[in-house]
């Protein structure tokens, strides 16, 4: 059923067609009046179909609460979010849950894992909740695609750190969603571990033609994607297309060295 958010266009959002998500003049603030911290200050942003995109930024910069905005996780102050020609920000909140169900995928750095359940039932949890059925042929390429195939009866506990986040990635990629988010997904994984994630969500893009946003602080999980986005003080300040470590480290270090002190509590990252 279509609805009234769900219909309004204009030159801005014609795009959607090509784009996975885009915002207007997203601002979002914590507070009102002099206590009031802008966390994102009139936001535009596109987020293009079928490629790996990275957001980084200093502590307080505002990057979480992009990907939260963005992925209907959490309301703007003001301004448009669409996903893909949806304009989510009039949604309400069952509408929300249905499309957060239905069309994103999400990976967190906590993997969010059912102790009492296999690998298996754990990536087809949300559809089955959904009395939704997986397609059969989809479900099985994600599984090999991230090496689970032997590793489908064994519950949480008899699995790697590096296991379980690619479970968490198979669970995303089960619904095949428009839109995954990806927030710090290495951060509880050691190197090799996190490479090998990483590694995963290159593939998803490449291999599966997903379309993945991750927020990220290290230089080298960005340099696997295609553009980073860098926030600072709520807004963008630059992009950056075919990224590599050194020159994504470079460029955080200007941005933190100018960024006001205290910009912001580490909740509005």
């Amino acid at each position: 059923m279509s609805t009234p958010a769900a219909t309004k266009t204009d030159g801005f959002a014609e795009g959607g067609a090509r784009a996975a998500a885009r915002a207007r003049s997203l601002t979002k603030a914590y507070g009102v009046g002099e206590t009031a911290v802008i966390a994102l200050d009139a936001v535009d942003v596109e987020i293009e179909r079928g490629r790996f995109t990275a957001v980084m930024g200093p502590s307080g910069s505002g990057k979480s609460t992009l990907m939260h905005c963005l992925a209907g996780l959490d309301t703007v102050s003001s301004g448009q979010v669409w996903l893909g020609g949806t304009e989510i920000t009039g949604l309400d909140d069952r509408q929300l849950t249905q499309l957060r169900r239905d069309r994103v995928g999400f990976v967190f750095q906590s993997f969010n894992l059912l102790p009492t359940l296999n690998a298996a039932e754990n990536i087809t949890l949300p559809m089955d909740i959904a009395g939704q059925k997986p397609d059969p042929a989809w479900l099985d390429r994600v599984i090999d695609t991230l090496g689970l195939r032997d590793r489908l009866k064994h519950r949480p506990a008899q699995l790697s750190g590096g296991q379980q986040q690619r479970v968490a990635c198979a669970r995303a990629l089960a619904s095949r969603p428009d839109l995954i988010f990806a927030d710090e997904p290495t951060g509880n994984l050691d190197s090799r571990s996190g490479l090998d994630v990483l590694g995963f969500l290159r593939e998803a893009v490449d291999e599966l033609g997903q379309t993945v946003v991750m927020v990220t602080h290290d230089p080298s999980a960005a340099a696997h994607s295609d553009l980073v986005i860098f926030l600072s003080d709520g807004r963008i300040v630059d992009r950056m297309d075919r990224p590599t470590a050194e020159a994504v480290l470079e460029r955080m270090q200007i941005f933190t060295q100018t960024s006001a002190p205290g910009a912001g509590p580490d909740s509005l990252d």
